[in-house]
């Protein structure tokens, strides 16, 4: 039998999976830890060459699995996280660490696009589809211009980590288009570079990789040149796939009007996709491509936190001194609302919807009352609510969520699963897999053909959570205040 693999490069994980198109069953899986360096404060990088150990011997471990299962490998999809970027030199050789989205050295430089360079930030949002911010390659780029000037002359190269990983199995830069969308240098309506961003940023557009479509393919050959040995056969179909968060919602099968995808991991992010390109008035959503076959293109719009489950992990390392399976199960036991208690989630800065990279968190309304378990439940329902602004921004754009298809992490926790359905008001389902990102890049190659909407009929669920109507009523009041207090902070 044939299999297809997903592999999946996210910030903390290189996940790779080996899937059987004829019933979605995976065969072959692994996952290796990736470490990110803070070298200094506000810093986020990790090492390109450490990335690429880990997608090699994560490949070598699946395709043993994969032959234990008498099973012959077809093609290779990729999916990664968006707006890293590293400098190498003309072998291909890195001259920087990848600076990651959660790198926000950039901040004078997106700031400059929203102030005295305004009309430039929003010509390229319009264009571009990416909200100015600090985590960028645009701006990435313009701080090296101001910092590290020689670098924009000895660098050949400005790539991300899949392009990373992409040239060592093709010896080839290309980028795929939805990872070029998410750089805020990439012109969305004539898929090319666009020019007014690589002024600002201060590069030539030699200096990029060559665009094209997601399922774009190149034959693996170990044979050539520059390319390295794997344990990948000869022969074996490279396609460039897009970014995860597009994959996402494909692998979680939210391809419908009314359909939100809501990732919740380290960070998170609220999704829709639709058929052409939305933005925001305000620039405060993404819109991403993902694909085009039978004359209709694919995007995906919506808008990502910095503030996901790391809020629980603080909430377990730093308040409670807990495991996080305690931590949930004692803010259980204190009823919605916290008693007025409550929470702005904002630990790491923020991406939608402020766009603000110095936004910081907050207490508010503390008493007496309060206890541990307090802090925790109005900690998660802060986090619910970031995501709920995010989602009525993106309704005004698509249309009313009708049912959330939800994953992540925190998918593990049936109590914060229950939180979102009552927060929202719709029903949740969850994924089977909890590995949408690398799903996502398999279906997008299963089937060129083939529709996405009817690929993404072939995604399973388990388990479905239905909003409790009271609870429901409770949190729009509760909603309310909350949406008031930020407005008095910002």
């Amino acid at each position: 039998m044939n299999c297809l693999l997903g592999v999946d490069i996210g910030t903390t994980n290189v996940k790779i999976l080996a899937v059987t198109p004829h019933d979605w069953k995976i065969i072959a899986h692994t996952s290796l830890p990736l470490t990110t360096l803070s070298p200094e404060p506000g810093y986020a990088e990790q090492e390109p060459e450490a990335i690429w150990q880990a997608v090699r011997q994560g490949l070598s471990e699946v395709v043993i699995g994969a032959k234990r299962q008498q099973a012959t490998i077809k093609a290779i999809s990729f999916s990664a996280g968006m707006h890293s970027l590293l400098a190498v030199d003309s072998v291909g050789k890195p001259l920087t660490n990848a600076l990651l989205w959660s790198d926000n050295r950039a901040e004078p430089q997106a700031t400059e696009l929203h102030t005295t360079q305004k009309d430039l930030g929003d010509s390229i949002y319009a264009q571009t589809g990416t909200p100015i911010h600090p985590m960028i390659p645009l701006c990435k780029l313009a701080w090296f211009r101001a910092n590290q000037p020689d670098l924009l002359n000895q660098a050949a190269k400005f790539i991300s980590l899949k392009e990373y990983v992409w040239w060592k199995l093709t010896a080839r830069y290309d980028i795929d288009y939805s990872m070029a969308t998410a750089t805020g240098l990439f012109d969305m309506e004539k898929r090319t570079w666009f020019q007014p961003a690589l002024d600002f940023a201060g590069i030539r557009s030699d200096q990029l990789s060559e665009p094209h479509p997601t399922t774009f393919v190149v034959d693996y050959d170990p044979g050539k040149e520059g390319v390295m040995k794997t344990a990948l056969p000869a022969g074996v179909q490279l396609f460039p796939g897009a970014s995860d968060g597009v994959l996402a919602n494909l692998g979680s099968g939210c391809i419908e009007p009314g359909i939100t995808t809501i990732t919740i991991g380290t960070s998170g992010a609220v999704r829709q996709t639709v058929h052409k390109p939305q933005r925001d008035p305000h620039g405060r959503l993404f819109c991403y491509y993902l694909d085009e076959r039978n004359e209709t293109p694919y995007y995906v719009v919506g808008g990502p936190t910095n503030n996901g489950a790391n809020v629980l992990q603080w909430l377990a390392e730093k308040l409670t001194l807990q495991e996080t399976d305690e931590v949930l199960t004692e803010a259980g036991t204190i009823p919605v609302g916290a008693e007025d208690l409550l929470f702005l989630p904002y630990l790491h800065g923020e991406r939608a919807p402020l766009w603000d990279a110095s936004a910081r968190g907050a207490y508010l309304n503390v008493d007496y009352r309060h206890t541990r378990a307090h802090f925790v439940r109005a900690a998660l329902e802060g986090v619910m609510f970031n995501l709920l602004s995010i989602e009525k921004l993106l309704a005004k754009q698509t249309g009313p969520t009708r049912m959330i298809y939800a994953n992540g992490g925190f998918a593990k926790s049936t109590f914060w699963v229950q939180m979102m359905a009552d927060v929202f008001g719709v029903p949740v389902r969850l994924n089977a897999s909890n590995e949408s990102s690398a799903m996502g890049a398999v279906l997008l190659i299963s089937d060129l053909t083939t529709s996405l909407e009817k690929l993404a009929g072939e995604v399973s669920f388990g388990q479905a959570f239905e909003p409790d109507p009271e609870c429901h009523k409770w949190y729009q009041t509760v909603f309310e205040q909350w949406e008031n207090a930020l407005q008095k902070r910002l």
